[in-house]
C-alpha cells in the first residue's frame, strides 16, 4: 500500500490544509490573513474569528482592545463582521464566559486544539457559505 502524499502546508482543526482567514485584514502571526502560527508566537494567534460588539466589548473589559485603532502598528480597529486571528486563550476564555465568536473551522490553525477543544470550536463554527 502506498501512503499518502502529505502537504507541506499548515493544517487546520479538521485535519486539512488551512485556509485565509481573511483578505480584507491583515490578521495573524505574519499579517497575510492566514492564521499560521511558529514557535515565537506566544499568544497562538490560531482562531478565525468573526467579530461580534459583544465580544468585542468582552475582549476590552479584560484588557485587549481590539476596536480602536492603533495607526502606530497599522492597525484599524475591528468591528462587527470583521474576522481575525485571535489567540486560542482568549477564545477559550470568551467561550467560557459565554460571548465566544463564531470561527471558520477550515481556517482555524491545529494546534488550537492544545488549547481549546474540537466540539467547542464546532458548536461555534460559522455555517458553510
Amino acid at each position: 500500500m502506498i501512503a499518502p502524499i502529505k502537504s507541506n502546508r499548515p493544517q487546520n482543526v479538521l485535519g486539512t490544509d488551512l485556509v485565509p482567514c481573511c483578505l480584507e485584514n491583515s490578521t495573524g502571526w505574519y499579517r497575510n490573513g492566514s492564521c499560521e502560527t511558529d514557535p515565537g508566537d506566544h499568544g497562538r494567534h490560531v482562531i478565525c474569528a468573526v467579530m461580534t460588539a459583544e465580544f468585542l466589548a468582552f475582549s476590552k473589559s479584560m484588557g485587549n482592545d481590539l476596536s480602536t485603532p492603533v495607526p502606530a502598528y497599522d492597525f484599524p480597529g475591528l468591528q462587527d463582521g470583521d474576522c481575525w486571528c485571535l489567540c486560542a486563550a482568549r477564545w477559550q476564555e470568551a467561550f467560557e464566559a459565554g460571548m465566544a465568536p463564531k470561527v471558520k473551522l477550515e481556517a482555524c490553525e491545529k494546534s488550537a486544539l492544545e488549547i481549546v477543544s474540537l466540539s467547542d470550536l464546532k458548536s461555534h463554527a460559522m455555517e458553510e457559505q
